[in-house]
């Protein structure tokens, strides 16, 4: 079919389940996780935007990640939610690769923003006397912009590979728009903008990943050095959190987007989009604050001046 034609057709979005049973719990299961990512993430903005003691680098871009991760679930989750109360599954040709690029776009600052924090944790932990040269305003503005730069670029790119392609099926086993799911759709061979996706992809995804993973062996051959077990102990501490957000994203999206597509599995593969899409963006906030006395000093300040302010 002609690219200009397909344009003013519809794609219907199956949802998580076809199952009309499952419809209820669904919906409670996608509210409730979307209230708590956008209070969990939206009280460390206001932490960090309010509170002196969490002005540094390390709060600087928790506080970007805790907005890309609203940004990401709110591409997906409201969609999903109204489609499970109107049972309206269509959504437009144009805001299908729309919500695609932004999905693209986000998710992969996602990766970015976890390299830059274990940048910023090594930087702490093996250079702590040029600590504040390394991770400068300058320095942190710039990785952030250069960021963005990249996965604009490479947002671009898979939306505009994966639009052009002819569609001969207009379902889609999927709750949102995405790469995997609409080259199923295709009537063409898609193996080559696939093997371009792949080795782009692996680049802008598996590179921060590796980049984070010879961080933390430089940190890990310091750390084990320190004399103090107290010191060893509060450094772990501080990179745990971290380390436990980069296992829950990476592991669902390198399962997600690196294997071959003879081993797409719808049910699986929504069930696993949910983790890095909903999931870790929702426990998130937990993760960098339950072991964190600064952001708890902090929260406790903000109720404390409520409470008297109240009185």
């Amino acid at each position: 079919m002609d690219v200009k034609n397909q344009t003013t057709i519809s794609f219907t979005l199956l949802g998580l389940s076809e199952k009309p049973n499952l419809r209820l719990p669904l919906f409670i299961f996608l509210m409730a996780a979307y209230i708590l990512c956008i209070v969990g993430n939206m009280t460390i903005l206001m932490l960090i935007s309010t509170q002196s003691q969490l002005y540094s680098p390390m709060y600087f871009f928790l506080g970007n990640l805790s907005f890309v991760d609203i940004c990401l679930t709110s591409i997906t989750v409201p969609r999903a939610l109204s489609s499970l109360l109107s049972q309206d599954l269509s959504i437009s040709f144009h805001g299908c690769f729309i919500q695609l690029f932004m999905f693209q776009l986000v998710g992969n600052m996602d990766s970015f923003l976890l390299a830059i924090m274990a940048l910023d944790r090594y930087a702490a932990i093996c250079q702590p006397l040029h600590y504040t040269s390394i991770m400068s305003k300058r320095t942190c503005i710039s990785l952030l912009t250069s960021s963005w730069i990249i996965v604009s670029f490479n947002a671009t790119l898979h939306t505009v590979m994966t639009a052009t392609l002819p569609y001969c099926g207009w379902v889609i086993p999927h709750y949102f728009c995405d790469v995997p799911a609409m080259f199923l759709l295709s009537c063409t061979d898609t193996s080559a903008h696939q093997m371009v996706i792949f080795a782009e992809g692996s680049l802008i995804v598996m590179g921060p990943m590796f980049f984070i993973l010879g961080s933390y062996v430089l940190i890990i051959s310091v750390v084990v050095k320190l004399r103090s077990s107290k010191s060893t102990s509060r450094t772990f501490s501080t990179c745990f959190s971290h380390l436990t957000g980069v296992i829950l994203f990476y592991s669902s999206v390198i399962f997600m987007y690196f294997r071959p597509s003879s081993l797409y599995s719808a049910a699986y593969d929504r069930v696993v989009s949910v983790a890095y899409s909903v999931i870790t963006p929702m426990l998130n906030p937990f993760i960098y604050t339950l072991r964190n006395k600064e952001f708890k000093n902090a929260l406790k300040k903000v109720i404390q001046c409520g409470n008297t302010t109240g009185r």
